[in-house]
């Protein structure tokens, strides 16, 4: 503390420059602070920082024996308790958790500390520092922040037990699935609806969710106990019902059920397939390479889809794509919403089959594929669906959303299909195979590194800049936070100056984000831990990028 005063009395009202000059270690009576890149300018990014504080001084030394998932879930809470201590204090932001547990660099566990890491703007009087309000913040402020949020007798310990054992719950709910044969379980009295679209809070005074009798299963949670709720099966689920009774709402609490939630939420005992990918249409995208033949054939000029490649893809294209790359990237259950597909890739009913030949029409709808994908590559599928009957043809459970409650109509849809046989004519091959695994030509981001001054820059959800080239990600639905973004920008950077990964990039991908991930990013506070699958959907979406 003496010789962090000292400096900055020596630089008191010089330019804001000179702020470089405090980079280091301070050791403080009870914790180590490190200034490890300070701000240049009082409107760049705020400084980085880091605190460690001995297991010793802190009482919370048991948490080291406990599960990965406890740790994981008692570092997320930490982190929200040193927001919620400095949310009065504008200077000091640490990379605040939503409604996902998500595995965060904002706090870190090791055999010898805690560590904090944050960011601190230092203060100015325009591009003047002002040395005792500075030394005010980090010396007085800030280190109360930080001892409460890292002692026990600080800690509200009956919130921070609970909330890791409800992570613990999860986890173990979700390993149940597979032998379950589930896609994903809905707790019943789990609250799905949402406060508003811009919004992750539950909505106050909603229907809480009770399963049908005849599709309700009991899974064990180590901390809750035996959970009934409502089994989502493999193969073919459709969600059916009237408009706003809450088949999207269903559909949207499975896609976000592949991350733990906190407790409170409303959907902390929802848990899918951590695999899930939901898919859509995303017009004007960029391909690279795949093989979208399955779907798409005889396009006009005789133009190849084995290797389809293109900057602008139509709304079919590119969600014929986007299928073809989520299998690739190890996806076992695919998730579709009728409101966001292109109609031409999902149906192609009697009527239009009879005014356009097959000949004529380069597109083999999903419906007739979707039991290829079932029943040759273990891949499960459920959509919402309200506009096409088609599907009840191959649908292996039918659930009906009627103000918000679930009805299983399975056995009358099968009447339904009975009494009402279609009248189409099935289209494509009765054959499928698993999309082939691009190699990625490593030039392309290697480019990016070499191109100037390099930068990875995250302001939201929506984009990611890598380099020189801003990655459009609006249709990504599943990541769930900014900061898995800002981990997929350094794992590109990492892996592009490594030979060899480049055969296998999902390979790759997933050996990188083994446990001790964060070991090979920077010691940053704002990385968090994605899925590969969404890796390899951020990567898809790179314009420069290079697949062969």
């Amino acid at each position: 503390m003496d010789l962090l005063e000292a400096r900055l009395k020596k630089i008191d009202r010089r330019n804001y420059r000179s702020y470089s000059s405090l980079r280091g270690q301070y050791n403080f009576v009870d914790y180590d602070f490190f200034i490890d890149i300070p701000q240049s300018d009082p409107f760049a990014p705020a400084t980085r920082v880091r605190a460690r504080r001995q297991w010793s001084l802190t009482d919370l030394a048991w948490l080291k024996e406990q599960s990965a998932d406890y740790q994981r879930a008692a570092r997320d809470f930490i982190a929200r308790q040193f927001a919620d201590l400095a949310k009065e204090v504008n200077e000091i932001q640490i990379d605040r958790p939503g409604q996902a547990v998500l595995d965060r660099t904002a706090v870190v566990f090791d055999d010898d500390a805690i560590e904090l890491r944050f960011r601190v703007d230092l203060p100015a009087d325009g591009r003047t520092i002002i040395a005792k309000k500075t030394l005010n913040l980090l010396t007085f402020t800030l280190p109360k922040i930080i001892r409460r949020a890292t002692i026990a007798r600080e800690l509200p310990m009956d919130d921070l037990r609970r909330h890791c054992e409800t992570v613990e719950d999860q986890v173990a709910l979700r390993a149940q699935l597979k032998e379950k044969n589930l896609i994903a379980f809905v707790a019943d009295h789990s609250v799905l609806p949402r406060l508003a679209g811009n919004s992750e809070q539950p909505m106050p005074d909603a229907v809480p969710f009770i399963s049908p009798d005849s599709l309700a299963v009991e899974l064990d949670a180590p901390h809750a106990g035996k959970l009934r709720g409502m089994g989502i099966p493999t193969g073919i689920t459709m969600i059916v019902g009237g408009g706003f009774h809450g088949k999207s709402t269903l559909l949207n609490a499975v896609e976000n059920a592949v991350y733990d939630h906190v407790p409170g939420d409303g959907r902390e005992y929802v848990v899918a397939d951590e695999t899930a990918s939901k898919i859509r249409a995303e017009d004007g995208r960029c391909v690279h390479s795949v093989d979208l033949s399955p779907y798409i054939n005889n396009l006009p000029m005789g133009k190849d889809t084995t290797c389809f490649s293109t900057q602008n893809a139509s709304g079919s294209t590119s969600q014929a794509a986007w299928l073809q790359e989520s299998l690739e990237a190890g996806a076992q259950t695919l998730l579709i919403d009728e409101d966001t597909s292109a109609s031409n890739f999902m149906i192609r009913d009697e009527r239009m089959q009879a005014l356009i030949a097959k000949e004529d029409e380069p597109i083999t709808p999903l419906v007739d594929r979707i039991a290829l994908l079932r029943n040759h590559l273990n891949v499960s599928v459920m959509l919402v669906m309200g506009g096409s009957g088609d599907y009840l043809d191959v649908a292996d459970t039918v659930i009906q959303m009627h103000n918000y409650e679930a009805v299983d109509v399975t056995a009358k849809a099968k009447i339904i299909v009975q009494s009402h046989p279609t009248q189409r004519q099935p289209e494509g091959s009765d054959t499928i195979e698993q999309p082939r695994v691009r190699q990625l030509n490593r030039s392309g981001l290697q480019a990016q590194l070499e191109e100037g001054k390099f930068r990875i820059q995250v302001k939201n959800k929506q984009s990611l800049r890598f380099g020189r080239e801003f990655v459009d990600l609006q249709a990504l639905e599943q990541i769930a936070d900014a900061s898995q973004l800002h981990t997929i920008g350094w794992l590109w950077c990492q892996l592009a100056q490594i030979k060899g990964w480049e055969k296998q990039p999902v390979t790759a991908f997933r050996k990188m984000l083994q446990e001790e991930w964060f070991r090979s990013m920077p010691n940053y506070g704002d990385l968090a831990k994605p899925r590969v699958v969404d890796v390899m959907a951020v990567l898809n979406r790179m314009r420069k990028a290079e697949f062969k």
